[in-house]
């Protein structure tokens, strides 16, 4: 099982909590960020927040790619609403994570979680992680 999962099926989870799981340059990719976000803070404080955020739910997959790269498929809700996710984590030698991709939907689910985490951490990350610059 990956640590990561490990981590989130265990319950809440703080910023300091999954900060011991990432690499100092980790990348994360996310349908509800306009650019992908890179570094152990501002990461861990997303991977934390989502956790409560999401809601209920159980991971229903995990299939190890290779010696690195681990998939993950989630299901579960927010406000009532199904979610599912899909992941691509790769870690490093160490075994730490390095890169995060996760695909989400439906779109009115995604929505919901996407305003809720801004709501959240609107404050914590820059402003240009939540949506394009006025051009």
């Amino acid at each position: 099982m990956h640590p990561l999962r490990k981590l989130r099926e265990a319950g809440s989870s703080t910023p300091a909590q999954v900060s011991a799981l990432l690499a100092d340059n980790v990348v994360f990719s996310s349908p509800i960020l306009a650019r992908s976000i890179a570094g152990r803070e501002a990461v861990s404080a997303i991977f934390a927040q989502s956790s409560s955020t999401r809601g209920s739910g159980t991971y229903t997959s995990e299939l190890k790619i290779d010696e690195r790269t681990t998939f993950l498929r989630w299901e579960g809700s927010i406000e009532g609403r199904k979610l599912e996710s899909l992941e691509v984590i790769v870690d490093n030698e160490q075994g730490l994570i390095v890169e995060r991709t996760i695909a989400m939907r439906p779109y009115p689910a995604v929505k919901l979680f996407r305003d809720a985490m801004y709501a959240s951490l609107k404050d914590k990350l820059p402003p240009d992680v939540w949506d394009y610059p006025a051009q």
